[in-house]
């Protein structure tokens, strides 16, 4: 995102016009134009074609306004390419749009504006959106903002996005917003009886950190979110390939998500009694590493048997899951990248997300429609829970079977919630592999429209 924020609120008569029309509603809006606009539209054989647009001269030559085809059913992001595409002017929208219409558009622009400035600076100038009627600006303003703080840690590499930087980014956020914030790191996580976050994290030369950030309202409905964050997994000594590796520092994407989500939830004053647990290691090889078949036990007491040390997201989880569960929160929801099978299943667009409450569920997939935030629900299938069963301890965390990893992987992280029913598990790729209007590639937060949603919608 550019320095200035592309939403702003100025007199419309230093903007410009962008003009709104669905396909069948072009032949009525040209009618209305002048001659001149509608000879400059045939002159350049502009059709309504949903997504394109036209620029509109004035009479001395300067620009005028632009011309636009909306889809028949806007989305949040129907209107995203014009931010990078328009030259850098002011402009407003003429046409009708509902508030929330006109709260996305706004989300949907500042986001298309987003730019990873860390290393290398982009000059490229981005256009201006006067603040549509009946927008909120702050929700607006408090997205963009989280989603662009995401996309930031998700892009920065792990030489300098280590276990202690990204610890240090939520232990500011929780900071400024005056919470409670508690960091647990290296062997001290041992005495705390957190012995599975160790036992991955321990080989990297940066130790494993969990930061437990704790915000008032007490009283108020408890939400815990856990998200996963993994710096950079090598896979362990159950090495990757140099292919698989490429885009690993993306692993800790689950944690930055939950710090987008959480950012919004605070600024925006959902009533809620708001914890976030993330544990955060590096997954690297050294001579203290843990070892294929190696047996480690968990805060829950539940004994695992390694069975591949790449398969380490639901190993720092349970235990964070542990902790949250035993609190009983009204809402349980945690955010990993933590399976290909999910990718396999759904692709990389659509996160997968498994409850056993149905309620929850079928209230997230309205939120999921309502943000065009996409999630698709897959089931914990009891049938494949014998597929974790290993002779020499509790659980495996490597199913013999190659099928339903990402449901294996789900039932094994509901082994360590068993007193909060309202429990949300999300697999997401966070990551765009290539650009689309207000999704560039690289870094994404993605579900956290459609999980904000769902937590205003039951709590607010």
């Amino acid at each position: 995102m550019p320095d200035s924020f592309p939403i702003i609120e100025r007199a419309r008569s230093k903007s410009l016009p962008i003009y709104l029309f669905p396909a069948k509603s072009y032949a009525a809006w040209n009618k209305k134009q002048s001659a001149a606009t509608r000879n400059w539209l045939d002159a350049n054989s502009y059709k309504a074609i949903p997504g394109r647009f036209c620029l509109l001269p004035a009479a001395n030559g300067t620009l005028a306004g632009v011309a636009y085809c909306l889809d028949d059913h806007p989305t949040i992001w129907s209107l995203s390419p014009l931010a990078t595409q328009l030259p850098a002017q002011h402009y407003h929208i003429e046409g009708s749009l509902t508030a929330d219409q006109a709260t996305q558009t706004a989300l949907g622009w500042a986001l298309a504006t987003y730019r990873f400035e860390r290393y290398k600076k982009n000059k490229q100038t981005t256009a201006s959106l006067i603040a549509p009627k009946g927008c909120d600006m702050a929700y607006v303003k408090s997205f963009a903002a989280s989603v662009c703080w995401a996309r930031d840690l998700i892009n920065t590499p792990a030489n300098d996005m280590t276990p202690a930087a990204l610890a240090k980014e939520a232990i500011d956020f929780g900071r400024k917003h005056k919470a409670q914030v508690k960091v647990i790191k290296g062997e001290e996580l041992l005495k705390a009886n957190y012995p599975m976050i160790y036992a991955v994290g321990k080989a990297a030369e940066i130790p494993p950190h969990l930061v437990d950030i704790r915000f008032g309202r007490k009283g108020a409905p408890k939400v815990t979110l856990v998200g996963k964050g993994v710096c950079f997994d090598s896979g362990g000594l159950d090495i990757k390939s140099a292919g698989g590796m490429k885009m690993m520092k993306k692993d800790m994407g689950g944690a930055a998500s939950v710090l987008a989500l959480a950012r919004t939830i605070v600024e925006t004053g959902l009533p809620v009694q708001l914890r976030v647990l993330l544990p955060i290691v590096e997954n690297a090889i050294s001579g203290n590493a843990m070892r294929p078949m190696d047996i480690v036990p968990t805060r829950k007491g539940i004994t695992v048997e390694i069975g591949n040390t790449d398969a380490e997201g639901r190993l720092i989880l349970c235990d964070a899951l542990t902790e949250a569960d035993d609190e009983r929160p009204d809402l349980l929801i945690d955010c990993a990248t933590l399976t290909g099978a999910a990718r396999v299943a759904l692709g990389t667009e659509v996160p997968a997300f498994f409850t056993p409450d149905d309620r929850l569920a079928h209230q997230l997939m309205a939120s999921s429609a309502a943000t065009t935030d996409p999630l698709w629900r897959l089931p914990l299938w009891k049938n494949y829970r014998g597929q974790l069963d290993t002779g020499n301890a509790d659980l495996s965390n490597d199913p013999d079977s190659s099928y339903g990893g990402a449901i294996t992987a789900a039932l094994y992280l509901q082994e360590f919630v068993s007193k909060t029913p309202s429990w949300l598990h999300v697999d997401m790729m966070a990551w765009n592999l290539s650009s689309k209007p207000g999704r560039p590639q690289g870094g994404e937060a993605m579900a956290i429209r459609a999980l904000y949603a769902l937590i205003k919608e039951r709590f607010a």
